[in-house]
């Protein structure tokens, strides 16, 4: 059964259950107010027709129901009762509607309390019918009791009002009725357009499933309602607020958790903040800030995405590493398939002896080349790295040359190897660049020194290439500035970041030959700073 359906019947179910209860006891509570009102008018009346004066003298005469008869008949006639009895002592009728009942005895069986002297209201059966009754005794002037007034309303003619009433009743439960229904499926639309017709089973299904997929992003994600209060939480971003869980912060006011965000400023304004720099702790974070937008255009909230900036860096920084090695394979396979084609075509002119001394320079210079690398430069990731640059450095037509004094053997185990690749490999690559951006007479040549000489690690990358200008010497680390175009700037900002995270620092001068030499020095030991 669909929730509209169930909430339609629940909803008249309840009104009905109210309503049928509502109705009996006002009903129960009609009838007894009816039976009061009746029994106290024929009280009264009784007791008005007891101290007449003429009732009480007509008891000395000899025909006392010739004169209290028709004055019984004109009184009930005006307060339109069923009787009015008037009896002595001994219960002897001398007034009745039915005159041959005249001289007969009372029924009913609650005449005693009126013969010792009280005013009744009882429910009997008279010669009449079930009538509710109100009796007062006759004194005489010296306070004897001489006679009983009977008043009577049938019980059938007291049902007649009170149906009159329960009509009433039945007609308006009917409007509350139907005015409930019509509410109720006025209600069962509006929620079933608020959940945007979704059933509670599928409502169930969704937030499951939103659940999982917080907990399972690598984001820290944190929503806020109109009030700048914390609805939403996942455990990344707990983990970067140093909180134990979630619901520690929900239900407090972003401020309060991050005096330094600016999502309440995003509640605010209904504008959206993409990509800023923010500081949580000692973490570095990029956010994202988005509104929540209601489907009546209004702002209901918002929320806030946000990721450290080291991983990020991680991942360019592997980015970086993969388009490394694979532009040092593509150039390894040029430059290798040039000089086969070279060889071949020394064989097909039979020269014999060019083609052995080609094939044996070539094999000097590279086994000089890993001869000199694995000896100084030990390190296989390195050594790697910048055998692949040799290789791209001949594809660009380009000297690259590393200082034969140079020297990288006594690295600490503690120094991430991918950082200092990350170094290396962006600041060959940002000099190469930039001899080749430098015209025609520019020396196309960059030199690179690494030394582990003392207690840092230092790696001076030189190029005879433009030059920095001095107005932007201070924006060449930013991420995302570059003089080459768009989609650059990111090298220097990789090379800053991993420096940073070595503990070390970077400078860079004008080359006296021109062009440009950054320094990079690492501490081997940065607590004993």
């Amino acid at each position: 059964m669909k929730l509209q359906t169930k909430l339609i019947l629940v909803i008249c179910s309840l009104l009905l259950l109210l309503i049928v209860g509502l109705g009996s006891a006002f009903d129960s509570m009609m009838t007894s107010a009816l039976e009061d009102q009746i029994g106290t008018r024929a009280l009264k009346v009784a007791e008005t027709v007891a101290n007449m004066p003429e009732i009480r003298r007509a008891f000395q005469t000899s025909e006392p129901s010739s004169i209290i008869q028709p004055i019984a008949e004109a009184i009930r006639g005006k307060i339109d009762a069923e009787y009015i009895v008037v009896g002595n002592r001994s219960g002897i009728r001398y007034s009745h509607p039915l005159p041959d009942r005249i001289g007969k005895e009372m029924v009913g069986g609650d005449n005693g309390p009126v013969l010792e002297g009280r005013s009744i209201i009882s429910k009997a059966y008279g010669s009449l019918g079930l009538a509710l009754r109100g009796k007062a005794p006759i004194f005489d002037e010296q306070g004897q009791v001489i006679g009983i007034v009977s008043v009577g309303f049938l019980a059938e003619d007291i049902d007649l009002i009170a149906a009159a009433y329960r009509s009433r009743i039945m007609l308006i439960s009917l409007t509350v009725l139907a005015v409930g229904l019509i509410g109720s499926v006025f209600i069962a639309r509006n929620v079933r357009s608020a959940i945007l017709g979704l059933e509670p089973k599928e409502i169930g299904e969704l937030y499951t499933e939103k659940q999982a997929i917080l907990e399972s992003i690598r984001e820290g994600v944190i929503a806020v309602n109109k009030d700048g209060m914390i609805t939403l939480a996942n455990r990344y971003a707990t983990q970067l607020l140093d909180l134990p869980v979630s619901a520690a912060i929900k239900g407090k006011h972003i401020e309060d958790v991050l005096p330094n965000s600016r999502l309440y400023e995003v509640v605010r304004t209904g504008e959206a903040q993409f990509d800023h720099e923010m500081l949580i702790g000692d973490h570095e974070v990029i956010v994202n800030r988005v509104p929540i937008i209601s489907r009546k255009r209004e702002v209901t909230g918002a929320v806030s995405s946000f990721r450290s900036k080291s991983e990020l860096y991680r991942l360019a920084e592997e980015l970086s590493q993969v388009r490394q090695f694979a532009d040092a394979l593509r150039a390894q396979t040029h430059e290798f398939s040039n000089k086969l084609h070279v060889i071949a075509g020394l064989i097909q002119l039979e020269s014999y002896q060019e083609a052995v001394e080609l094939i044996s320079k070539e094999s000097d210079v590279h086994q000089n080349r890993v001869q000199f690398l694995m000896r100084e430069i030990p390190d296989p990731v390195i050594g790697g790295l910048l055998i692949g640059k040799f290789n791209h450095a001949q594809e660009l037509k380009l000297t690259f040359e590393i200082d034969p004094e140079s020297s990288f053997a006594d690295i600490p185990e503690h120094i991430d190897r991918s950082l200092l690749v990350t170094i290396i490999g962006n600041l060959i690559d940002n000099a190469m660049e930039a001899v080749l951006a430098g015209g025609e007479n520019t020396e196309l040549y960059v030199k690179l020194f690494l030394t582990d000489l003392g207690e840092d690690l230092i790696i001076e990358c030189e190029d005879r290439g433009i030059g920095i200008p001095e107005e932007i010497g201070g924006s060449i680390f930013t991420k995302g500035y570059s003089t080459k175009g768009e989609q650059r700037g990111i090298g220097l900002a990789l090379v800053q970041h991993a420096v940073d995270r070595l503990s070390g620092y970077i400078t860079f001068h004008r080359n006296p030959s021109g062009g440009t030499v950054f320094t990079v020095a690492i501490p081997k030991h940065p607590h004993s700073r």
